[in-house]
């Protein structure tokens, strides 16, 4: 598994820190974990054609999380690429096909994707729900952030495992899904002293790494305030591993 991250910042607009996007290569497939602002001209930086994106992983429906969504959907219907795209598949929580639905009556027609080119498929919300996918096996479990939010456990072929935890605050499912994760990446919204409901300080995502034993901790998802503090610091004072 190669995991390349677009994006670990937030709805605040940075000219040097793009927002949630996490980009999975695995042999031959190419899977998005969320769509936030830009992603697709993260992609194009690096050398990935959006049309080669064979499954979206949506963690929750927050505009920073999916704005490109609306992108991707119209740049598909793009006549060449129309013609040349393979079917692929978007993954959400329970109620992704109403918010779908929601955008494209607004937009109109500009969304609408043939549907055998276009898969979507929604996973519980209430208790975490395992699928198998081509090269991969997945893991979704409900976190504390909205009703409708996922967080995701991912294991390659060769056993290797992450975990993307979208937006959280603090609580056992997040623990008990990364428990001895190869990698757990986690959001890391607000300072310490400054937390708010929902979401994880530089200590509280120490905290999670320690009692889910994982073996490497990334953080991501960056409010311009907690930028200003010593994040891996403070993450730090809360790691045992």
């Amino acid at each position: 598994m190669k995991l390349i991250v677009l994006g670990t910042g937030t709805s605040i607009p940075l000219s040097y820190r793009a927002s949630p996007s996490l980009l999975l290569i695995i042999e031959d497939s190419r899977i998005l974990f969320d769509m936030g602002p830009g992603t697709l001209r993260q992609l194009s930086s690096i050398g990935i054609r959006y049309d080669k994106i064979e499954q979206i992983f949506i963690s929750h429906f927050h505009p920073d999380h999916t704005a490109d969504l609306v992108h991707l959907l119209f740049a598909t219907r793009h006549p060449p690429t129309l013609k040349r795209r393979e079917r692929f598949t978007i993954t959400g929580p329970r109620g992704f096909n109403d918010f779908l639905n929601r955008l494209k009556k607004a937009y109109g027609k500009w969304l609408d994707i043939p549907s055998e080119m276009m898969a979507i498929e929604e996973l519980d919300i209430q208790k975490p729900e395992k699928r198998i996918y081509r090269h991969m096996r997945i893991t979704s479990q409900p976190v504390n952030h909205t009703p409708n939010s996922l967080a995701y456990r991912i294991e390659g072929p060769s056993g290797k495992s992450f975990v993307y935890s979208g937006d959280t605050g603090f609580c056992d499912e997040i623990v008990d899904l990364a428990r001895g994760s190869d990698l757990l990446i986690l959001e890391c919204s607000f300072p310490d002293g400054e937390g708010v409901e929902g979401h994880l300080t530089p200590s509280l995502a120490g905290r999670i790494g320690s009692l889910s034993q994982t073996k490497r901790l990334l953080l991501n998802h960056f409010y311009p305030e907690v930028l200003k503090t010593d994040i891996a610091g403070k993450c730090r004072k809360t790691v045992t591993f």
